[in-house]
């Protein structure tokens, strides 16, 4: 068994492709937050079960997106993962804009520690076990 195979590793690297995508569209929200009619997107957390694999029904794999206001195609068997935040009234602008920059710096600062802090248990777990088989 390779050493990137291993369960843990595997959760920890999923994670942070995660954070990795997430940070993607959390930035493309707030490069939008002057277009008329945009609404923000977020992704949905993968779930994971105890043994480290995909959750049944978590959101693993692939990132489709959802269709958005019947103009785009849908794909074919994937379920979606975007998560349309449908915010109506005041937090709409009249442009129909939906973007709350200050919601979106919170979501972006507490991904960016999220994946700090999966890089950094990856990297310690890497350490562990380079000092378990004494290459360290």
């Amino acid at each position: 068994m390779a050493i990137s195979d291993m369960p843990m590793l595997s959760v920890l690297r999923t994670k942070m492709q995660w954070h990795q995508e997430r940070q993607r569209v959390l930035a493309e929200n707030v490069a939008n937050s002057d277009t008329p009619r945009f609404k923000p997107r977020d992704l949905v957390e993968p779930k994971f079960d105890k043994m480290g694999g995909p959750a049944a029904g978590g959101a693993m794999g692939t990132l489709p997106m959802m269709r958005a206001q019947g103009v785009n195609l849908t794909p074919s068997g994937a379920a979606a993962t975007f998560d349309q935040n449908n915010r109506v009234g005041y937090e709409t602008r009249p442009a129909g804009n939906a973007v709350n920059l200050e919601d979106e710096m919170l979501k972006v600062s507490a991904n960016q520690m999220d994946f700090a802090a999966a890089s950094s248990l990856y990297t310690r777990s890497l350490g562990l076990l380079k000092t378990a088989i004494g290459k360290r």
